[in-house]
């Protein structure tokens, strides 16, 4: 749509109020309402026209998006009037979550308001709610429809089945050790798909329930349970960290790869001595964060826990160091291990999108600006859309453009900020941001200007008074 002066917008204001004055009058549907809107005023857009027809502004159609956020228990997005305008404007598009809970608040299918979802979402999240112009109504109890089943629900169900089991076989047994395997594989699989906060207590209340049992169990029931346990313990230290809790990352993190050199689990003591350098990596330790990753190498399995320990943990503290030689010489060499490795999914697991996030974040590191713009592109490219990993990836690309296209970074910043609920935005992407923020001159970039207030409205990962975001 071309540009459109303040006057005509004025005008288009009017004609709206008037047109969905007179629908009103004459009992047509919404839909209806905004047929007659859009073929008198052909520059509106469907997603602008329903908003018209509702009679909203669009302060109050981002009031009324948060509130059908804060009905499924969920924080809503920093959405700014600015951002709503390119959306309705074809300018920006909305991520498949934003897409249905405006969908919903406006009473409307996605397509309808010509928010196309490239995802599978249930009928029931998008059914459109009914409406008598602007109001919604309460939806209607049916006893006969269940809601579908979720990961979020499917999450507290594990822990209940290891309380079931361990209530089974207080002093353990071969079974308990298997599901407590899968359920730490269930909790690395699923890692991104909760937010810290709710993944952290699962996961701790699961732990919690194998460690009763170890004391009383034989001695190859406990040394697998321990290594469960173990397991666990790397999961609650990564969780603490993307939760800005480093020093309690530092914890868990230690205590899972004591757990893994006393129980022979290598490949938990090198992933415990990665996640310990990229903690140390974050405060700035590099004696630390060096000799965590160096002590990794020591244990991990050849192949791609190898790459991971290089790109993970050694690369950036070299990286931080200038030692660009030596940096180049990793990345060749995982490199070649990625070329050949076979990925694994999950938190424990590695694959060519996490690696090129690191090896980009490196010339990022040594001011290589060009070629880590290059590197994040092809991250992003092979990571899921709005998983942390894209995200990351985004704003590692947003922060190699600042200096030559400071609009376009930001632009991908704010994009992020409308995408990702700040409940799911990890401590890592925080960071990115504020850097991001520091780099753009809010006074001669209006996107920047723009990204800093939302960056100052943004609520911490942990209040104050010690509760999550």
């Amino acid at each position: 749509m071309g540009q459109v002066t303040r006057a005509r917008r004025a005008e288009i204001q009017r004609v709206a109020i008037r047109l969905r004055a007179q629908c009103q009058r004459d009992g047509r549907t919404q839909e209806r309402t905004v047929t007659v809107l859009r073929e008198a005023l052909p520059e509106l857009t469907a997603l602008e026209a329903w908003r018209l027809a509702l009679g909203w502004s669009r302060a109050q159609a981002i009031r009324e998006v948060a509130e059908v956020y804060l009905a499924d228990g969920l924080l809503p997005p920093n959405l700014s009037q600015a951002l709503l305008c390119r959306y309705e404007h074809g300018q920006a598009q909305p991520g498949d979550e934003y897409r249905i809970m405006i969908s919903r608040a406006y009473g409307a299918r996605p397509d309808q308001l010509g928010l196309e979802t490239h995802h599978l979402w249930c009928s029931t999240c998008t059914a459109p709610l009914p409406l008598h112009y602007g109001q919604r109504q309460r939806e209607e109890q049916s006893t006969d429809r269940k809601a579908p089943m979720t990961t979020a629900s499917g999450l507290p169900a594990i822990r209940e089945s290891v309380q079931w089991a361990v209530l089974d076989a207080p002093e353990g047994s071969a079974s308990l050790v298997a599901l407590a395997e899968a359920a730490v594989e269930h909790y690395a699989l699923n890692y991104s798909k909760h937010p810290p906060a709710t993944l952290h207590d699962e996961v701790r209340a699961t732990r919690n329930l194998l460690s009763t049992v170890v004391a009383a169990a034989d001695r190859e029931t406990a040394r697998g349970l321990r290594r469960q346990v173990g397991w666990l313990s790397a999961l609650l230290g990564n969780l603490a960290y993307h939760l800005d809790d480093r020093a309690g990352a530092r914890a868990h993190l230690t205590l899972a790869g004591a757990i893994g050199e006393s129980t022979g689990e290598a490949a938990l003591t090198a992933w415990s001595s990665g996640a310990l350098a990229m903690v140390a990596t974050a405060r700035q330790d590099w004696d630390h964060a060096r000799g965590h990753a160096e002590h990794g190498l020591q244990h991990a399995p050849a192949g791609l826990r190898r790459a991971q320990l290089l790109g993970w943990a050694l690369l950036p503290t070299l990286a931080a160091l200038g030692h660009a030689s030596r940096a180049d010489d990793v990345v060749s060499e995982s490199d070649e291990i990625m070329q050949s490795a076979t990925e694994l999914p999950g938190r424990f697991g590695y694959d060519r999108a996490e690696h090129r996030l690191h090896v980009a974040e490196a010339h990022l590191t040594l001011e290589r600006h060009d070629r880590a713009a290059e590197v994040a592109r092809t991250s992003i490219a092979a990571a899921p859309e709005h998983t942390p990993g894209w995200v990351a990836a985004t704003l590692v690309l947003a922060l190699a453009e600042a200096h030559d296209a400071p609009e376009d970074a930001a632009g991908r910043a704010l994009g992020i900020l409308a995408l990702i609920p700040p409940a799911r935005l990890r401590a890592t992407a925080r960071t990115r941001l504020a850097r991001l923020s520091r780099v753009l001159d809010p006074a001669t970039t209006g996107a920047g200007a723009e990204l800093a207030e939302r960056l100052r409205a943004l609520p911490a990962p942990i209040r104050t008074d010690g509760t999550a975001a």
